[in-house]
């Protein structure tokens, strides 16, 4: 993924750096509408302006950002599938297969969700 080129050259490790370039594809693949941006240094995909979901890396996990409101929807999952969050990260771990189906309901319900919004965050 030519856009997050710079993001992904700053990955040591080769594998993560596969998975996250896999992950950007994908969402690249499904959400052909989202806009791959670069903003405070992490990787994000916009829809009309408004953020939906964005990523950082470190040693052991991707975090993935989809805004409190929505984690707080998809709350449930994350507890099922035992990911570490916080009100506004969920942490995938390097060591377990990616979880799609989850970055999936993220997505569809921002993209839902903020179908109407003019402002890049949530008010």
């Amino acid at each position: 993924m030519e856009y997050f080129a710079e993001f992904l050259a700053g990955i040591d490790d080769p594998s993560h750096r596969e998975r996250t370039e896999e992950i950007f594809t994908w969402i690249k693949d499904n959400y052909p509408n989202l806009e791959p941006e670069i903003k405070w240094n992490q990787p994000m995909f916009t829809d009309h302006g408004t953020f939906i979901i964005g990523f950082s890396a470190s040693k052991k996990h991707l975090a993935v950002a989809p805004e409190a409101v929505t984690i707080t929807y998809v709350e449930d999952d994350i507890k099922k599938a035992g990911f570490e969050y916080t009100k506004e990260l969920i942490r995938f771990p390097w060591n377990q297969p990616f979880d799609y189906s989850l970055l999936e309901k993220m997505i569809e319900f921002n993209i839902w969700d903020k179908a109407n919004c003019t402002t890049f965050w949530r008010k």
